[in-house]
């Protein structure tokens, strides 16, 4: 430990926001890095405690605690402590296969379950990891490694998404031959289509992807698995494969006037926007355009956050987001003690921009929609909201919601965007493969491993463990690959 009064000397700092009413006018990230002496000060802060809770990766009640990839963070935050870059990304990368990703769209369980946060702020450990990766890049230290000796096994990971890029990068640096197979026309899944270009920039997935070329893995998109190219053929020509296609059947909403025009739902919405964003700077007029109408978003999660910066960049002219829960407190509740996951408000960059450009929080809480009004033409223009209140049901004791008699709202809709989660993986791939699927849609496996029903046929990712978090699905990738390597092996150094 190289500064043992680090986290009593130093205060907290983390990269500046660009000004929300400046960010809004391009679609770019938005923040500015430390300086080099002020990011080994915040590695100094680092306590390296007893029993470091950031990199447990536990569930604490239903919730993440710490990091699920189990990153040495004390390590590598005393290796920028003392200026020992190349050495802090070597530790780094011996667990998180995309540290350029999870620095920039991870919520930082870590961060939530770091022993400083007890009685004070937490370590910047995201700004940690953010550091030690782009100066990799800057180096030369995160450039290709293609492995020395191939197995002569071939290996096909269907989905490009974190967990297929997670798999597929283990097993080519096993030395295994593989193949990842895209449906759309750019590799990167949820991290190219699902997330907005100002969050992650796609030139930092681009890159990622080029190290992974230049080390042998073949990227193969516009080819839909299960469908144009069959899964039976897949099956004869490679030795193993990785289902990783996503949790990507949205939650739709069932309210009279559904059908109306202008009603999509969110992971729609968001692609088509960075879709034409990559193409054509948006000058192809291929995406729904939020400028100069009125937008309801449904769903409180962070893609309802991400279409709230999405709309309001595009110039929509007001904004509101449904959420069917309560607001969550401000501080934790004495219910939700540290190192649990802190069940507290959170005002995100989306909604930040709402209250600059609006003067008020876009959310209305405890609040669903009971109907869609539309036009003469068929497309909608108003939405019905209702407030809902929650109750236990006296027979089976589970927690219920109701509509409250007479707090119907009217409001004005021009757009409207669900983003209501996910139930599944689409069943197509799971029935191509004929791989079994469990009572929540997702595929089934055997227990405590990553083996479906079939022969030489993996799952991982929310393909897998349905809607979660990116960096989950590293973990789920990695894992997935071991699994395969020890079935094509008979044994496994990957971990």
């Amino acid at each position: 430990m190289g500064k043992p009064t680090g986290f009593l000397e130093y205060e907290r700092v983390t990269s500046r926001a660009a000004e929300p009413k400046n960010r809004i006018k391009n679609y770019k990230e938005f923040h500015t890095p430390l300086s080099e002496e002020e990011q080994r000060r915040q590695g100094a802060r680092c306590m390296e405690c007893g029993v470091p809770f950031c990199q447990a990766g536990i569930m604490m009640k239903g919730m993440t605690s710490g990091c699920p990839l189990n990153n040495l963070i004390p390590e590598w935050n005393d290796l920028i402590y003392s200026g020992n870059w190349a050495q802090a990304y070597n530790r780094l990368k011996k667990t998180n296969s995309f540290p350029e990703f999870t620095s920039r769209v991870c919520p930082a369980p870590c961060e939530a379950a770091c022993t400083c946060g007890l009685n004070g702020d937490p370590v910047s450990i995201k700004e940690n990891e953010y550091a030690v990766i782009e100066r990799a890049y800057a180096e030369g230290k995160a450039a290709a490694k293609p492995p020395r000796i191939r197995t002569g096994k071939k290996v096909a990971v269907v989905g490009s998404g974190p967990a297929g890029l997670a798999a597929a990068d283990q097993l080519n640096r096993r030395g295994h031959s593989v193949t990842v197979f895209e449906r759309e026309d750019r590799a990167g899944g949820l991290l190219m289509y699902g997330i907005p270009n100002m969050k992650l920039e796609k030139t930092v997935i681009d890159r990622k992807l080029q190290v992974m070329r230049e080390e042998g893995v073949v990227f193969e998109t516009n080819v839909n698995v299960g469908k144009e190219y069959k899964a039976a053929r897949l099956l004869k020509e490679f030795d193993s494969v990785i289902l990783a296609c996503g949790a990507s059947s949205p939650r739709d909403i069932q309210a009279p006037g559904r059908e109306a025009e202008g009603i999509c739902f969110a992971v729609d919405f968001l692609k088509a926007v960075t879709k034409s964003l990559l193409d054509s700077n948006l000058t192809d007029g291929k995406c729904i355009s939020a400028k100069g109408k009125h937008v309801v978003v449904i769903g409180g999660g962070d893609t309802g956050n991400d279409c709230v910066g999405t709309v309001i960049r595009q110039g929509c002219a007001s904004v509101t987001q449904v959420e069917i829960m309560p607001k969550l407190p401000d501080t934790r509740a004495e219910d939700n003690t540290w190192p649990e996951w802190p069940k507290v408000c959170k005002t995100d960059y989306g909604q930040e921009e709402a209250i600059a450009v609006f003067g008020k929080d876009p959310r209305v809480y405890e609040t669903t929609v009971k109907e869609f009004k539309k036009d003469k033409s068929g497309k909608v223009c108003g939405a019905v909201l209702v407030k809902v209140e929650r109750a236990k049901d006296p027979k089976t004791g589970k927690v219920q919601t109701a509509p409250v008699a007479g707090s119907e709202k009217e409001i004005s809709a021009d757009l409207v965007l669900i983003a209501a989660g996910f139930t599944g993986s689409q069943k197509y791939v799971a029935d191509a493969f004929g791989v079994k699927l469990d009572a929540r849609g997702n595929v089934a496996v055997e227990r405590g491993s990553y083996k479906t029903n079939v022969d030489h046929v993996f799952a991982a990712g929310d393909m897998r463990r349905g809607q979660s978090l990116v960096v989950w699905a590293i973990r789920e990738g990695r894992e997935a690959a071991r699994e395969a390597d020890r079935a094509l092996m008979g044994y496994t150094n990957l971990m």
